[in-house]
């Protein structure tokens, strides 16, 4: 299993390219190369087989977590390709990006803390939820002298798959610790208090629709004090285009340096690690970008 045979090739761009979006100031173009290849990718990741040499001994739901999770993320990204290729629907990107920056988070906690007791809580923070469903169905079906309609009995069935998947019995889901918030998963991953206020507190405006995200996505305010909706417009921002595919990457460099023996799993975290340096090039030139407008004006 090598890098060579199992990822495409990455974007090339050509001098004119690249000089169109230095004049235009603009370079969502080929960042979004970059973001799509970055979907690419994360795909290819969670898509490793259980049952390469190269990997060590791990509990299937575990690894069936870190896939699904990396999947998840992978397929946002995709949607938000397909939304956003005419540069639009910023709103919706924005909503999704906050998905795919929980999800990442998640990985890189999960695989930091590499116990069986932290999988076990991500788990049944799902399913405490299932089980409370089925005390509720069955409550239902007791008071009717245990007569079971059909929509009950799917209901059942769909729940029984769900703890049967995870390996864990009713009494372990419910016995299980509550999962840490988000803010407290970040602090553990050695990041700062900002990292924490721009990725969940300022990204869950575009997901709850809170005052700022009205004023910055679906109103428009003049300087007479009125408000007006606004049109169908909104630009996906070019920092969406960076700091997503970052977070991505962190995260699959980590469930890469989780999942494999020691020393295997290096040629993935450096090609890995290529993409993030050539994403950071690009950033470099947007960030001067921005301070020299500062500057002459």
């Amino acid at each position: 299993m090598t890098t060579e045979d199992t990822f495409p090739q990455p974007p090339t761009f050509t001098e004119e390219q690249l000089d169109a979006c230095r004049t235009a100031d603009d370079y969502r173009p080929v960042l979004f190369e970059w973001y799509k290849y970055t979907a690419i990718v994360a795909n290819i990741v969670a898509s490793i087989d259980l049952s390469s040499p190269a990997i060590r001994p791990i509990q299937k739901p575990h690894f069936a977590t870190l896939i699904g999770l990396l999947n998840r993320c992978s397929r946002l990204m995709l949607a938000n390709v397909a939304l956003s290729h005419d540069g639009l629907y910023g709103e919706t990107t924005a909503l999704i990006d906050r998905s795919i920056f929980e999800s990442c988070v998640k990985i890189l906690w999960l695989c930091q803390q590499d116990s069986n007791d932290a999988f076990a809580r991500y788990i049944a923070d799902g399913l405490k939820t299932e089980l409370t469903l089925k005390a509720q169905i069955q409550a239902k079906i007791s008071a009717r002298a245990n007569k079971i309609i059909p929509i009950e009995e799917r209901m059942l069935k769909s729940i029984a798959r769900y703890l049967k998947t995870a390996e864990m019995s009713d009494a372990e889901i419910a016995a299980a610790k509550k999962l840490p918030d988000l803010a407290t998963m970040i602090e553990s991953l050695g990041k700062d208090r900002l990292a924490y206020v721009v990725g969940q507190k300022i990204s869950s405006h575009h997901v709850h629709g809170t005052w700022p995200s009205l004023l910055l996505h679906y109103l428009e305010w003049d300087e007479q004090g009125s408000f007006h909706l606004r049109d169908h417009n909104c630009e996906t921002h070019v920092n969406q285009y960076v700091s997503i595919p970052l977070m991505v990457l962190s995260a699959a460099k980590s469930f890469c340096a989780w999942l494999m023996k020691a020393g295997d799993s290096q040629p993935f975290v450096d090609l890995l690690q290529s993409i993030e340096d050539e994403i950071l090039s690009i950033n470099q030139e947007v960030i001067g970008s921005d301070f020299t407008v500062a500057e002459e004006t």
